[in-house]
């Protein structure tokens, strides 16, 4: 136990006795009790939402109030790069890599496919271990998808997490478990079950707010990679008479909305304000079939493609006394550093073994500082282009194209290691003007500058990272040879 928990809990024990001693029954008061200095963690992710969708950053068509006050009384990022599908974010999230080094370069649906695969706590990092381990309370709800709980139902604890309550992910032939937000399917340590007459993110939302009350003296890390607004666009209970893909999409936006701001007010009620750092970002860009304005411009949703759109989203973080108010930062952050970022806001290190992509950015992450220790970021993977051999899931590409970028440029490259566009975000953030030709100074430093990298990337991709799990009835036909198949 580090050291300065077993102080906070000496102490708590020692307030206790001496209540006992003088014959006091009731608890002792939430402001007697000294509180761990290390903060809470609650990092929402919510699911397919591009920066077109904020009105903090700029959105035309819809009303966020509750982000937007958190964005101005926080850090607002410009520059934060994921993953252009849910899949290699996510992964890229909880181990701190990029998609080629943990290997889930591909969308991989693991209940609904199968094959085996999983996310294996026993070969890969956890940012929710490296917490526990450290002292916190760790708790998760909402969307999973990289475990299927019909095989591995203790997943959730074995990843670190202690108290959870998932939606399961669509199980193949099972119409029930396609059921995320209206009588949705959910997964908790007792089973599977439909909760009749719930409404998905309802369930997931009061069950972390009962969480907060319940550890409320304790570190805590909580995890909500919300549902919405993902499709199937669907009503919401605050307005269950909306119709029309686009309504329902913003209906279902303002929900998420209102339930980050049911959570901030539960923070305050507890107390728990002033120790919560509130962490809010989205796992890529809006759905293709979606288009929002922004600044006065139509964006289309870029989901599934490395187009700023899809990739370079919504973060938002607020910590009253903590993070700098009213602060809109331009520092190069990824999905991949909250791992690190968050061990060291605990006091502890990543699990040692592991080689990580994310970088320690306290101050950048803080609002403190306007530079990370990135000089380049990248986003890569995505689409549902991997396949079944019989040696697992593996992806499409031996060499999955990608994009780096600074500040202000940014360079794709191709499945041949080549670079193929080079684009000045500045002046162009539709990506309309390749300059990779371009004889200019500035531009040839950029290329040369967002072209070296390409020489420490590893020639192959890794594939998913996993030892296989017995098959399953419902597991997807062996299509592809293993690694010959390979593009």
């Amino acid at each position: 136990m580090p050291l300065q928990t077993t102080l906070l809990a000496s102490r708590l024990f020692a307030c206790l006795v001496i209540a006992s001693s003088l014959g006091a029954a009731a608890p002792l008061p939430a402001a007697e009790i000294r509180r761990d200095p290390r903060p809470n963690l609650l990092f929402i992710l919510l699911d397919d939402l591009g920066k077109e969708w904020i009105s903090a950053y700029g959105a035309e068509d819809i009303r966020t109030p509750h982000l937007d006050a958190l964005a101005a009384g926080g850090t607002r990022f410009e520059n934060f790069y994921v993953m252009p599908q849910c899949t290699p974010t996510r992964l890229s999230f909880l181990t701190g890599q990029y998609p080629f080094r943990h290997g889930w370069v591909n969308h991989w649906d693991v209940p609904r496919w199968g094959g085996g695969a999983h996310y294996d706590w026993n070969r890969n990092p956890s940012v929710a271990r490296v917490l526990r381990d450290a002292g916190y309370r760790t708790a998760v709800a909402g969307k999973w998808q990289i475990n299927d709980f019909r095989v591995q139902p203790a997943a959730m604890s074995e990843l670190g997490f202690e108290a959870y309550r998932m939606w399961t992910g669509g199980q193949g032939e099972d119409a029930a478990s396609d059921e995320r937000y209206w009588d949705p399917y959910i997964h908790t340590p007792e089973g599977s079950s439909t909760w009749r007459g719930k409404f998905g993110d309802d369930v997931f939302t009061e069950f972390l707010i009962d969480f907060l009350r319940s550890h409320r003296h304790e570190p805590m890390f909580l995890y909500y990679p919300m549902c919405l607004p993902h499709s199937p666009f669907t009503t919401t209970p605050a307005e269950p008479a909306v119709a029309g893909n686009l309504q329902r999409h913003q209906a279902m936006v303002r929900y998420a909305d209102q339930l980050i701001g049911r959570l901030i007010a539960a923070l305050e009620e507890l107390d728990l304000r002033r120790d919560t750092l509130v962490i809010i970002t989205t796992d890529n860009g809006t759905a293709g079939n979606i288009t929002g304005t922004r600044h006065g411009r139509k964006v289309r949703g870029g989901k599934s493609n490395t187009t700023e759109a899809g990739i370079c989203v919504p973060l938002i973080v607020n910590g009253p006394g903590r993070v700098a108010a009213g602060k809109i930062s331009p520092a190069l952050l990824t999905i991949a550093d909250f791992l690190p970022t968050f061990a060291e806001l605990a006091g502890t290190q990543p699990q040692p073994g592991y080689t990580y992509d994310g970088r320690a950015a306290v101050g950048a992450l803080l609002g403190r500082e306007d530079r990370s220790p990135h000089s380049w970021i990248l986003a890569m993977g995505g689409k549902n282009d991997a396949r079944l051999t019989r040696d697992g899931v593996q992806n499409a590409w031996v060499y999955r194209d990608r994009v780096l970028r600074d500040e202000r440029f940014k360079l794709h490259v191709d499945t041949r290691r080549q670079p193929t566009a080079l684009y000045d975000l500045a002046e162009d953030p539709a990506e309309e003007r390749n300059l990779i030709a371009s004889q200019d100074a500035v531009v040839a430093a950029a290329r040369a500058r967002l072209s070296a990298p390409l020489a420490g990337f590893p020639e192959r991709d890794r594939d998913p990272i996993y030892t296989p799990l017995p098959p399953q009835p419902w597991d997807v036909k062996i299509t592809a040879e293993s690694q010959v198949w390979k593009k």
